[in-house]
This record gives C-alpha cells, sequence and structure tokens, in this order.
C-alpha cells in the first residue's frame, strides 16, 4: 500500500518542493497551508495533490484536519512539519504578538500536528517525523529572537521524540536549512541578501529541491537508522 504523507506549509517553498519531491518518489501525499488560498490553488492544478486549509497553531483545527486527510487518503505515516513564518524585530521593540504568533506557528504546531498522528504510528510500527528546523535555530539571528528560539526548541522536540519512539518504528529527525531561494529570502532588501550569500562558502542560495531530497531519504528505507538527528544543509555556513 502506498504510504501516506503530509506536509504542513506544502503549497509554497520549500514545502511545495518536499510534496512534488515525495509525489515523485512514490508517496500519496496531502498538502496542508494556512493562508494563501491562490497559491494553493494553483499548487494543486499543476501537482495533483489534495491541498486542506488550517492554522497549526489550532490544536483543535489541526486534529480537525487530520481527521480528513485520513479518511479521504489513509493514515499519515509521514508527517513533515514545515509550516513557518517570521514577526522579525529586535527583541527589546518586539510586541507579544509578534513573539506569540511566531512560536505558535514554528513551535507549538509540532505538538498541535504530531499529537494527533502519533498513536497511530506506534500502533503500526512505523512512522516518519521530519522536522524543517533553521540554521538560525542553532546559531541565533539578530532580529529573530522569537524565530531562533522557536527553531532551537524544534531541535530539542525531535531528540526528545526520537527517544520515546526509536523501538517502535518511529524515526524522528530535523533539517536545519540555511539559507534557501525562496519568496521569504527574495523579499530581504538587496544588499541585506548580498551580505547573505557573502558569507555562504559555496557562494549561493540553497535550491528548496535541495531540502526536499534530504526529506525523501529520510522517509525512506534507506533512512531508517537515522533518528534524533540534526541534518545540517546550508552551504558550508559556520555555527558557532
Amino acid at each position: 500500500m502506498t504510504k501516506v504523507a503530509l506536509v504542513t506549509g506544502g503549497t509554497r517553498g520549500i514545502g511545495a518542493a518536499i510534496c512534488k519531491a515525495l509525489q515523485e518518489a512514490g508517496y500519496k501525499v496531502a498538502a496542508s497551508y494556512a493562508g494563501n488560498d491562490e497559491a494553493a490553488a494553483k499548487f494543486k492544478a499543476e501537482t495533483g495533490i489534495p491541498v486542506y486549509k488550517w492554522d497549526v497553531g489550532d490544536f483543535d483545527a489541526c486534529a480537525a484536519g487530520i481527521a480528513q486527510v485520513e479518511a479521504e487518503n489513509g493514515p499519515v505515516e509521514i508527517l513533515v512539519n514545515n509550516a513557518g513564518i517570521t514577526k522579525d524585530g529586535f527583541f527589546h521593540k518586539m510586541s507579544k504578538d509578534q513573539w506569540s504568533a511566531v512560536i505558535r506557528t514554528n513551535l507549538d504546531s509540532l505538538f498541535n500536528m504530531t499529537r494527533p498522528v502519533i498513536e497511530g504510528m506506534r500502533a503500526r510500527s512505523f512512522g516518519r517525523i521530519i522536522v524543517i528546523s533553521s540554521i538560525n535555530g542553532q546559531k541565533g539571528q539578530m532580529g529573530q529572537v522569537n524565530y531562533s528560539a522557536a527553531k532551537a526548541g524544534d531541535i530539542g522536540f525531535v531528540k526528545a521524540l526520537a527517544q520515546e519512539n526509536a523501538n517502535k518504528g518511529i524515526t524522528v529527525n530535523a533539517i536545519t536549512p540555511g539559507y534557501i531561494g525562496t519568496d521569504m529570502v527574495a523579499a530581504m532588501p538587496e544588499e541585506a541578501l548580498k551580505r547573505v550569500v557573502a558569507g555562504i562558502p559555496m557562494g549561493r542560495l540553497g535550491k528548496p529541491e535541495e531540502i526536499a531530497q534530504m526529506v525523501v531519504f529520510l522517509a525512506s528505507d534507506n533512512g531508517a537508522f537515522a533518528t534524533g538527528a540534526t541534518f545540517t544543509v546550508n552551504g558550508g555556513q559556520y555555527m558557532a
């Protein structure tokens, strides 16, 4: 039976690349998204991948959304927690809303999405949970205390959950992309983007497809002995 993969934030950027790569690898893929209906409709038309709209920061919405995905596609066996947002600003000027929104979407979502599927994975003795964290969760980033804190929390989540489920055929891993050529990065001011690229030893931004292929590996039988790990894909950037 074809395994079902669910990708959050799956209709744009890195998430869209992950969905397409998993589909090409033979998985039955579903994508969730939060707000851009036009992009989601275009993605569905281009790929044939079903799309579902809910807020990953809302536990009840996640539980209902996952129930619908499973009713229409089968049990979720590969979960890719990819959804993420930024609301940047220096901490001494950061609002509570900026902090809370980023923590909800980038960290609370791991509980909200994983809790409804973990018991089924344990019962079936198989599961792949893959979390897209960030280089900034490893090294920190000025102006992103909220984002860096959430992405660092993602890594702790992975390490602990992997230990709890290693004997149940479930692997839990994190991928920490560096700066990838997505709309989020492209929106940076030109001079700031030049400085970012100059700091990457490979001298270029990463491609969403390069993150997607790491996901395909971790979802596959070839990645079955990797768990609790953090896979850094950042073009050689140094992290203190």
